[in-house]
């Protein structure tokens, strides 16, 4: 069982950064770590996804060039840096954990353990 706790989430104005942080009870056994948000009445979207043993990033279109995905081993630590937020942002984050292997990092389902979010809001 891997325990995921995020932070680091808070109210911004558009074009402001924030850095969320997901501490894991351990990334031993993990195949890949990614990032997802959900907005109000939405379905929960994959943002951004590493690969642990590789370090290998993906994102989706819709971040990219803005945000950051990055990891802490020695911490057992996954970051998201967000640069030039968008109201569009504004959901609530999550970070999720595979360790079955390597699968679809797009989908939701493919994630076996889960934190409990951390919401970012974004002001125009």
């Amino acid at each position: 069982q891997v325990q995921l706790a995020e932070s680091g989430g808070g109210s911004v104005q558009a074009g402001g950064s924030l850095r969320l942080s997901c501490a894991a009870s351990e990334t031993d056994s993990s195949y890949y770590m990614g990032w997802f948000r959900q907005a109000p009445g939405l379905e929960r979207e994959w943002v951004a996804a590493i690969f642990t043993n590789f370090g290998t990033t993906r994102y989706a279109d819709s971040v990219k060039g803005r945000f950051t995905i990055s990891q802490d081993r020695a911490k057992n630590t996954l970051y998201l840096q967000m640069d030039s937020l968008k109201p569009e942002d504004t959901a609530m984050y999550y970070c999720a954990d595979n360790t079955h292997g390597y699968t679809d990092y797009q989908s939701a389902k493919d994630y076996t353990f889960w934190g409990q979010g951390t919401q970012v809001t974004v002001s125009s």
